[in-house]
């Protein structure tokens, strides 16, 4: 078994987690800035006004803005074919609804597309990765105003025409279905309703949560058109996460729940992306939850005609579904579930399913029969610095082996997969925590919780067995 010749190896990243820079370069403030730092056990605040006494980590990230040059350089010394990375929308518009984009922030964009080229790197860029411009949130609610479509395609052209020469593969919405869980409002939807304080219990409001997936559907379908419009040579994806269940029990009605469960989460914005079209259970959900969509004229057609090109998305995790009383739970992302006595748990309380992969990724050529690219997988894990500055990561060794061998049966299973970019690549925030130490990276960034740090950059061990890795074309796992 093995993958095709041009398979993309690389790694995934994110602006706001990342980039850093937040005051800099003309940049405005984003969604994440107002985001103070949480645990495993508290909940991320978000402050309208910003603290004195409250750590921001999205504020610096891991300083990618002054490191850019070093980190991609490792990149390239790993052999990285692309890099996924994020755009700060408010980097080029600092405001959102802004009529001239902010040239200093396109200039580092290019310096960054440049130094990739250097490296023989692809660079796969996320328009909008958990990152709306303040000002759209406070101003105009977020992506509940339809007025929001209007700013996302004046950013979108500008970055198409800006990078049409130096981006050939581009994202929409980074896990654009989030948003069908409460906990999407202002993560994903830059949504703020009064009242809301903790990022892990948001106050929802179902029939605005869906009208802006609905607007985000849109733009992401009239984002594609144009952007085909622009270079038909672009690649352009969607990206959902895919939080797979299995069902508890072998009741019909855990059965059932499961279903729906993957229906309503992993289903719903999926099947508009690529199908070009609402699925038939989402009716009943409508009439269920009292949610009446307010369609324009042209969204339909919009929809219709702005399906993707392929299917991104991240996989971590898998959890059970249940009608019954469940005997534990476990963490997933972004989410919750009933325990399955089968798996390990990470440090994190995150199940641990290689398996768990090959099943959704066939899951997903079945249903949509169009090209896969896994753009986030990975084992978020304290590392421990040696004293000789060496770092040792087994865990994250096996972890990784263990998922790319997923993949590979998945390919011969008959699914058509594009590329592998492992889920912070290089140490950075996390979004549902903002913690330091959950490391995802093969590169080692120094600094703590509360931004404390050098930030110099130390290789771990994955690293030296990534590079081994992307020589072989996934060859040699050991």
């Amino acid at each position: 078994m093995s993958f095709q010749k041009d398979f993309l190896w690389g790694g995934a990243t994110a602006a706001n987690q990342y980039e850093g820079g937040w005051d800099e370069g003309g940049r405005g403030p984003a969604g994440p800035d107002i985001m103070t730092n949480g645990s495993r056990g508290a909940s991320r605040l978000i402050t309208l006004k910003l603290r004195d006494d409250l750590h921001y980590p999205n504020h610096i990230g891991s300083d990618f803005y002054h490191h850019h040059s070093e980190d991609i350089a490792l990149m390239g010394e790993m052999g990285f074919k692309v890099f996924r990375m994020s755009i700060s929308w408010s980097r080029i518009f600092p405001n959102g609804d802004d009529i001239i984009p902010n040239e200093e922030g396109l200039q580092f964009y290019d310096t960054i597309f440049d130094e990739l080229k250097t490296q023989g790197i692809e660079p796969l860029v996320d328009l909008s990765h958990y990152e709306m411009p303040l000002n759209l949130t406070l101003k105009y609610d977020g992506w509940a105003n339809r007025k929001c479509i209007d700013f996302f395609l004046r950013y979108c052209e500008t970055v198409f025409y800006r990078f049409k020469d130096k981006v050939h593969y581009w994202l929409t919405f980074n896990e654009i279905n989030v948003a069908t869980m409460p906990i999407g409002n202002f993560m994903s939807l830059g949504i703020l309703n009064p009242g809301t304080v903790e990022f892990y219990h948001q106050v929802d409001d179902v029939q605005k949560r869906f009208q802006a997936i609905h607007h985000q559907l849109v733009a992401s379908a009239r984002a594609v058109i144009l952007g085909h419009s622009i270079n038909p040579a672009f690649q352009i994806g969607c990206m959902n996460t895919m939080m797979s269940t299995y069902a508890a029990t072998c009741d019909p009605k855990d059965v059932l729940q499961n279903q729906r469960y993957w229906q309503m989460t992993n289903f719903y914005c999926g099947d508009v992306q690529v199908r070009g079209e609402y699925p038939y259970f989402a009716q009943r959900f409508w009439k269920e939850n009292q949610i009446d969509l307010n369609w324009r004229e042209g969204d339909a057609e919009a929809l219709r005609n702005g399906t993707v090109d392929f299917f991104s998305f991240s996989y971590y995790q898998t959890f059970c579904v249940t009608t019954h009383v469940p005997k534990d739970m476990v963490n997933a992302n972004m989410t919750r579930g009933a325990a399955n006595e089968y798996l390990k748990i990470s440090q994190w309380g995150w199940p641990i399913d290689p398996d768990g992969l090959r099943y959704t990724m066939n899951e997903l050529y079945g249903r949509y029969q169009i090209p896969l690219f896994v753009v986030e997988n990975g084992l978020g894990a304290k590392d421990q610095v040696e004293a000789d500055g060496s770092i040792h990561d087994p865990y994250r060794i096996e972890y990784l082996r263990e998922h790319i061998r997923a993949m590979e049966e998945a390919v011969e299973d008959g699914v058509e997969l594009m590329g592998y970019t492992p889920w912070g690549c290089i140490d950075l925030v996390s979004a549902s925590s903002g913690e330091m130490e959950k490391r995802y990276g093969f590169v080692h960034v120094d600094c703590d919780n509360l931004g404390n740090g050098t930030f110099e950059r130390r290789r771990k061990d994955s690293f030296h067995w990534y590079k081994r890795v992307i020589a072989s074309n996934g060859e040699d796992l050991s």
